[in-house]
């Protein structure tokens, strides 16, 4: 998916030198023809290490330069791959609520990179703009109950990437005719030396646990008890084989929850998932720590996972291992999984593809532990990633099976906006790589409220008290991120 722009590899160290940026960038504005045209310059260089939260925690407590503390952001990361992301502020965006946010969406992407000029101040590899989006489980929403858009696409301002043990900063300038390349070279200069001497965010003193009061009581848990049971009979009835079915916890807290604290406990809680928060400049946040991958392509080589069928960790090693056994010996959890896998394959297969399956594994995250099967299979250069999610989205793992039934007894059933729970989250980078998650284990936050998510897999054979305690048991790991918040 690369696109034909020029690579201008330089030297200079634009940190210091504003009369060698001001030239460079007044050298692309005069490529410029017509008062409509307009081009992105994306500046790459390596900078000190500092975690990427570190970085999130200052620009959203502190007001620099052609920044706000309010922008559109996405925070990302990944920490068995030694791997964060975070792009804040928006050089361009694409919104929709329409059927084809997809394919609207892929334009968007490829209108975007068409612009993009790098300048790889290192000569770096892999250093590359991306863009993230994020997708709602439905293309309709109820905008006032999930204050976020069907289809949200957006070049950051600023991306801060870490790999491993390299850590890169990117400015993406949009430049126009009328652009003050002067004005904009200074910002760029004094909002990278800003960046440069952040010390990385820590809070030493624990905070005190807050008293958080919540909606929940015994009705809704009868209520949800009551669903599966209906839902059961329908499956008996042949009407469908799986629905997974969600439930909303509402919580407030007497002061306004902390991002930047929900994701720093995240992530010592589950190490083992995607951290991932989105932020609409708007006071609302979409925050969690998701097991689910739906897709991850890196050259050309598509991955993807089969996560269905979960069991509890167990309190001891012996348990623990008894538990994921009794976990691989369940027909019930083995049905529910396979009809992922093959949902899965044949998407792929449409696609032209030719996946292949690797064995069954099991997941184990810290207070879960899931039946998984990853999937993998070499994509065609001419398939965009977006594609693939929209094949994909939503899989029998978060609706159920057959897809088309399942998402409108899902409507018939839960009172709530799914907005971006079981929803693709992720992004695209300049090289056509990218990477999606599945938006499961998370919350929307919006000043002291916050709605948690959680949901269930019903198939032949489920029961009710046990669907409802296992949605009880995800809801506990944002509820303690959130107890300290």
């Amino acid at each position: 998916m690369s696109v034909a722009t020029p690579i201008i590899p330089e030297t200079t160290n634009i940190r210091y030198d504003q009369n060698y940026l001001e030239k460079l960038l007044l050298s692309h504005q005069a490529t410029l023809y017509g008062e409509n045209k307009s081009i992105i310059v994306s500046l790459c260089q390596i900078i000190p290490d500092v975690d990427p939260l570190s970085i999130l925690a200052f620009l959203t407590s502190e007001k620099i330069n052609n920044f706000s503390q309010d922008e559109i952001y996405f925070y990302w990361e990944n920490q068995s791959k030694t791997e964060a992301i975070l792009g804040y502020g928006v050089t361009e965006s694409s919104q929709s609520n329409i059927n084809n946010r997809f394919t609207q969406s892929q334009q968007f992407v490829k209108d975007c990179f068409q612009k993009i000029t790098t300048i790889n101040q290192d000569n770096l590899s892999n250093s590359f703009p991306h863009i993230f989006c994020g997708f709602t489980f439905f293309p309709e929403t109820n905008i006032i109950e999930f204050p976020f858009p069907s289809a949200f696409a957006f070049l950051p301002k600023l991306e801060i990437i870490k790999q491993k043990r390299k850590h890169l900063l990117i400015f993406n300038l949009l430049i126009n005719s009328q652009t003050d390349i002067k004005i904009l070279a200074n910002q760029t200069i004094v909002n990278l030396k800003s960046i440069t001497q952040i010390k990385d965010y820590q809070n030493i003193d624990k905070p005190l646990k807050k008293h958080i009061n919540l909606t929940t009581n015994d009705e809704i848990a009868q209520g949800f008890q009551s669903s599966v049971a209906s839902v059961l009979e329908s499956i008996k009835a042949k009407h469908f084989q799986k629905l997974v079915l969600a439930n909303a916890l509402d919580l407030s807290s007497s002061q306004k929850f902390s991002i930047i604290d929900c994701l720093k406990r995240l992530r010592v809680y589950h190490p083992d998932c995607y951290i991932f928060a989105i932020n609409n400049g708007k006071n609302n946040c979409f925050v969690g720590a998701s097991p689910e991958r739906l897709i991850s392509l890196k050259n050309n080589q598509l991955l993807t996972d089969a996560l269905a069928g979960s069991t509890a960790r167990g309190n001891t090693k012996k348990e623990d291992y008894y538990l994921a056994q009794k976990l691989l010996k369940s027909s019930k959890e083995r049905r529910e999984h396979q009809v992922v896998i093959e949902f899965i394959v044949q998407r792929l297969i449409n696609l032209g593809l030719s996946p292949q399956i690797s064995p069954l594994k099991v997941l184990k995250l810290s207070n879960i532990q899931h039946l998984w099967t990853p999937i993998y299979t070499k994509l065609s250069p001419n398939i965009h990633p977006l594609e693939v999610v929209a094949k994909l989205h939503p899989t029998p793992a978060v609706s159920g099976f057959p897809t088309d039934i399942t998402c409108q007894e899902i409507k018939r059933y839960e009172s709530f906006e799914r907005g971006f729970y079981a929803a693709p989250l992720g992004w695209i980078d300049y090289n056509g790589n990218s990477e999606f998650i599945v938006g499961i284990r998370s919350a929307l936050i919006s000043g002291n409220h916050a709605r948690l998510y959680a949901g269930a897999g019903i198939v032949e054979g489920s029961e009710p008290e046990k669907e409802l305690a296992e949605i009880q048991l995800k809801f506990q790991g944002l509820l303690k991120a959130l107890s300290y918040c």
